[in-house]
């Protein structure tokens, strides 16, 4: 399976370093999407069908999420990540198994992701993994809009970190 996934560090020069290389990305995504087995939410088939999958993936700070989150989800206030479903628009896309499937964009605020680590007591990278899982789900069409899919959402991403060698306590979240 090839997954393609296109990184944008857009944070200030003076803060930008590679916290994680596009090859460990593609690497978690692959891994991922090969354990999850995702099915389509809007018409049921398997996506595993697809032998290639894309997604787009930018790490950003506080003031652009912010502008994002504001404008999309009525909420004028930092967040850690948001999501943007490709698969969720009214114009589906063909099923051509020979094409990558694009899957949506991710955002990260590295500016969050930087203080929930701390807060967390783990390393930026394993903050990281652990918002680019939760906004895959939601890619995939999880969705947690009270606690009892919250908690099926967290344990998911639990299982994703683990299956990458990382590990995040549930019950900091």
């Amino acid at each position: 399976m090839q997954v393609e996934v296109s990184v944008q560090e857009c944070f200030l020069a003076d803060r930008a370093q590679t916290l994680v290389s596009v090859e460990t990305w593609e690497i978690w995504f692959r891994h991922w999407l090969k354990l999850l087995n995702p099915i389509d939410v809007e018409d049921g088939l398997p996506l595993h069908l697809h032998e290639a999958y894309e997604l787009s993936l930018r790490l950003t700070d506080d003031r652009e999420i912010q502008t994002l989150n504001h404008h999309y989800r009525h909420q004028d206030q930092p967040t850690d990540v948001l999501a943007f479903a490709a698969l969720e628009v009214d114009s589906p896309q063909p099923v051509d198994e020979l094409e990558a499937l694009y899957l949506g964009d991710i955002v990260i605020s590295i500016d969050t992701a930087t203080r929930q680590a701390q807060q967390q007591g783990h390393p930026l990278q394993t903050e990281l993994a652990w918002l680019s899982a939760h906004g895959l789900l939601h890619l995939l069409g999880w969705d947690h809009p009270d606690d009892e899919s919250l908690t099926r959402m967290l344990n998911q991403q639990q299982v994703l970190l683990v299956a990458i060698g990382l590990a995040v306590p549930i019950s900091s979240y």
